[in-house]
């Protein structure tokens, strides 16, 4: 095992006790990491662009695209400015069902934006 700058060893660093010898999860230690570079939160939030489709239904998913998530605030593209109006007047509706799915990272809104034409 390696040894760090301070000569422990790079398993004490991430957690698991000295001598022991305990498989330790990766994703404890992933998270771990994410945490001390105070990123979890925002990485933890970005999974809601891989559900969106089926937090908001076929129907919504069609005309729409998560597209990002900054400071706690979700990006969603809308294909036109009809849908762009009524999902408007909905917005806390998806809200509540992000927020659902994601308790320990909600986020505070939600905005929808013009897609851009190609």
């Amino acid at each position: 095992m390696r040894a760090n700058a301070d000569g422990g060893s790079a398993r004490s660093e991430l957690g698991a006790a000295e001598g022991s010898r305990k498989p330790v999860a990766l994703s404890s230690i992933v998270d771990k990491i994410l945490e001390d570079h105070g990123v979890l939160a925002q990485v933890r939030r970005m999974s809601v662009l891989d559900e969106w489709s089926e937090l908001v239904g076929e129907a919504v998913a069609r005309v729409t695209r998560a597209r990002t998530v900054e400071d706690g605030v979700l990006i969603v593209e809308v294909r036109s400015s009809p849908w762009l109006m009524e999902l408007n007047m909905m917005k806390g509706d998806f809200v509540r069902r992000v927020n659902d799915y994601m308790p320990d990272t909600p986020i505070e809104r939600i905005v929808f934006v013009q897609a851009e034409t190609e």
